[in-house]
């Protein structure tokens, strides 16, 4: 018997905590990969430096192929210059550079027209997935909240898209609503028709939760709060690497994701947001390059996306961001990520379920995480889990996972959980060291 992911609060309806027969847990039907090879770690120079490694805390960050870090040094060395601010051929080129790969993610992510042209004006670059979202909160949320609306949650949140929304709420004097899941981490219909309604203005929901690994139902959250006349804002952070993103299937007004996690470098994040809403929104931050005109009382700031950009953009970043997406979805290709990942997942589910000293947190069943396992060995603190983890070459992630409000609402003891993500470039031997580590965990402080 395992418990499962859920408790009782006096606000929501999921349901009180149980127990559910684990007997069924690996039996789904599931692709069968061959998991023992891997055509995928040549490619990546840190394994080549660090061959004993299983790293399994790709949610936090995944590694980079060689083509991205050769094309961040093929920046420097071909087109260092700085882009948008000179007329000369170095500074035209990177400038065409940074133009291709906003074009590039626009098409990635289904911002295009009825045509099919990608819409490139409507894809914001910005540091991380943290500052998009907090420019949709700062910029836009003023504009359409009031005293008395609602902005609606998940209680699955990163903390990026939680606490930008207490602050809106907080100035706007609006209220704040969470919708919280099932046992198996699942919003129900009930649930979404609960909490959205009249008074909600915003529902901001991350697509793939960073710590229970579900993906939520966007769709329908987005139909939702569109009949209501509000705005569906969507964190991509965790679904962009493992899955295909359509912001048009989806019923997104924005989303915003993170190139670090998607094989990309640090630094760089995306938001893309309909065209209409970002160009009648004020300026995040202000300076160079966001401004059309200025005079010693005013400005007149410059059009969209640029507006959105103020300072020296890491161009560099960019331009490898584009060959980290071309990596993933010419030379990988979300099917076979998709088929791997599945396949890894559920041999470690498998594997983990096995072991009585283990409880997962979220859903049992292996076809329910998108990469993400998170569980804690009972009497053993997260943090000394890791350690000695690490100690057997296994990187794994330990704390709250900047998601305390789920933790304290799930019941987690000292809100800290172990959390192993897979990435389509693990292998069976990885798992296979990460569950060999956790038995020298069990016995190192059991015997």
């Amino acid at each position: 018997m395992i418990d499962t992911d859920s408790v009782a609060c006096e606000s929501c309806t999921a349901p009180a905590p149980g127990v559910v027969d684990a007997s069924d847990a690996a039996s789904r039907a599931w692709p069968r990969v061959d998991i023992e090879t891997n055509p995928y770690k040549a490619a990546f120079p840190l394994f080549t430096e660090h061959p004993d490694i299983a790293f399994l805390d790709s949610a936090a960050t995944a590694q980079r192929p060689a083509c991205v870090l050769d094309a961040q040094k093929r920046f420097y060395e071909t087109m260092n210059a700085n882009p948008l601010r000179g007329l000369y051929s170095l500074s035209v080129e990177a400038t065409d550079a940074i133009a291709r790969v906003r074009a590039q993610i626009a098409g990635f992510i289904g911002a295009v027209d009825d045509a099919g042209k990608p819409q490139a004006r409507e894809v914001v670059f910005t540091r991380n997935t943290s500052e998009s979202l907090n420019i949709v909160a700062r910029s836009f949320a003023p504009s359409v909240l009031e005293e008395g609306d609602e902005v609606a949650i998940t209680i699955m949140e990163h903390h990026s898209n939680l606490i930008p929304w207490q602050q809106a709420c907080r100035a706007a004097g609006a209220k704040l609503v969470y919708l919280y899941p099932t046992k198996t981490g699942e919003l129900t219909d009930e649930e979404i028709a609960a909490k959205i309604g009249p008074r909600t203005k915003i529902v901001a929901a991350t697509h793939v939760s960073n710590v229970l690994g579900v993906e939520n139902p966007i769709e329908k959250l987005g139909r939702a709060v569109h009949e209501q006349g509000g705005y569906l804002v969507v964190d991509a952070a965790q679904s962009v690497p493992h899955l295909p993103v359509d912001v048009r299937a989806l019923g997104a007004d924005f989303l915003a994701f993170s190139a670090h996690k998607a094989l990309g470098p640090m630094g760089i994040g995306v938001l893309w947001g309909r065209f209409e809403l970002l160009d009648a929104m004020e300026p995040f931050l202000t300076g160079g390059e966001m401004i059309d005109s200025v005079t010693e009382q005013g400005a007149v700031w410059a059009p969209v996306p640029e507006k959105f950009e103020a300072g020296t953009q890491d161009a560099a970043g960019i331009y490898a961001t584009g060959a980290a997406l071309d990596y993933l979805v010419n030379q990988v290709s979300y099917h076979a990520v998709q088929a791997r990942e599945a396949a890894l997942v559920h041999y470690a589910m498998s594997r983990l379920v096995e072991l009585p000293y283990v409880t997962i947190i979220g859903s049992i069943y292996w076809d329910r995480h998108h990469g993400v396992i998170s569980f804690n060995i009972d009497g053993i603190h997260p943090h000394d889990v890791a350690s000695i983890l690490d100690m057997q070459g296994v990187c794994i992630r330990a704390g709250h996972h900047c998601a305390q409000p789920l933790l304290t609402w799930l019941g987690v003891e000292n809100l800290a959980c172990c959390r192993a993500s897979l990435a389509f470039y693990n292998d069976k031997h990885d798992v296979d060291a990460f569950i060999d580590g956790l038995g020298t965990v069990w016995r190192t402080f059991n015997g």
